[in-house]
């Protein structure tokens, strides 16, 4: 009996499908790691671009949010009337004299309450400005000086007779000021024809030598200046005369970028105290009646 061997197959053979494929490797998706590292790697970038964008549209928002405040704060401003606080320069004398107690005080702190009473400003020497309603900005000072203060508007009109002595002392606490107030009492309505000159007193371009100069064949009604300026004149030289001074406005209503006032600034204060008014010919004046000390 003639046995069949394994490779005695017929011509025709064709193997079975499912014991050709047997043998094959197994590459299904479960083992495609490429494929899983490229998925997860586009999950990461899509949850970053997902946060970067809500972080634009937050800081979006914000800044919107900001935008709308500001303009409502704007038109809020614009349709509130604001009102400037009452000056210290509109209170009456008596309160006056309290205010310019409480400024020497600071002026002279190593001073005694005795030492200090020598140096006293007394209330009759202080006017008493709480007639004027208007503000007190250096638009009004004509009519200020007009309606409040006619003595001294009848003697600005007036020819000095003696050169470097001014009937008014105005003191302001910078040269900008000095220059603004300076042109204001130039006005006709004070000078008139026959009225003096005004003279211009502060640091700045101008030695204390050209005004002393200037002063000495100058006759001027009004001498317009900063403390530290007029204080050198009247301390340490002998152009600035007080024999026709009468009158000495202290600029205090006006407030600097700061919103300080001339007896804000210590400097400024203590000059105005120890050299201006502290002065011994004008602290004599003062204190005798014959020098009125007016806050404007």
């Amino acid at each position: 009996m003639n046995g069949q061997r394994g490779d005695d197959l017929d011509d025709d053979f064709v193997p079975d499908e499912l014991v050709a494929t047997s043998g094959e490797e197994d590459n299904g998706p479960g083992d495609d790691i490429s494929g899983l590292l490229s998925a997860d790697e586009d999950a990461e970038e899509a949850e970053v671009y997902i946060k970067e964008k809500s972080m634009t549209e937050k800081k979006r928002k914000r800044r919107e949010k900001e935008k709308e405040r500001k303009i409502k704060k704007r038109k809020l401003a614009e349709t509130v009337e604001v009102i400037d606080p009452l000056s210290v320069a509109a209170q009456p004398a008596h309160k006056l004299a309290d205010y310019v107690s409480s400024m020497q005080v600071k002026a002279f702190p190593a001073m005694s309450e005795i030492e200090l009473s020598d140096v006293l400003i007394p209330e009759a020497s202080i006017a008493d400005t709480a007639i004027w309603t208007g503000s007190r900005t250096l638009d009004n000072l004509v009519e200020f000086i007009i309606e409040v203060l006619p003595t001294l508007h009848t003697r600005l009109s007036q020819r000095s007779k003696v050169a470097g002595a001014p009937t008014l002392l105005f003191i302001a606490g910078a040269a900008l000021r000095v220059a603004d107030a300076t042109r204001v009492l130039k006005d006709k309505r004070l000078r008139r024809e026959k009225g003096a000159d005004v003279a211009k007193l502060f640091a700045r371009h101008f030695k204390l030598e050209e005004h002393v100069s200037y002063l000495k064949r100058s006759k001027i009604g009004s001498a317009v200046g900063t403390p530290g300026r007029i204080g050198k004149l009247l301390c340490e030289t002998d152009a600035l005369l007080v024999s026709q001074l009468t009158h000495i406005i202290l600029d205090i209503s006006y407030r600097d970028t700061k919103k300080r006032s001339l007896l804000d600034i210590p400097e400024t204060r203590d000059e105005v105290f120890r050299t201006v008014l502290g002065a011994p010919n004008v602290l004599k004046g003062i204190q005798e009646g014959k020098i009125q000390l007016v806050f404007f």
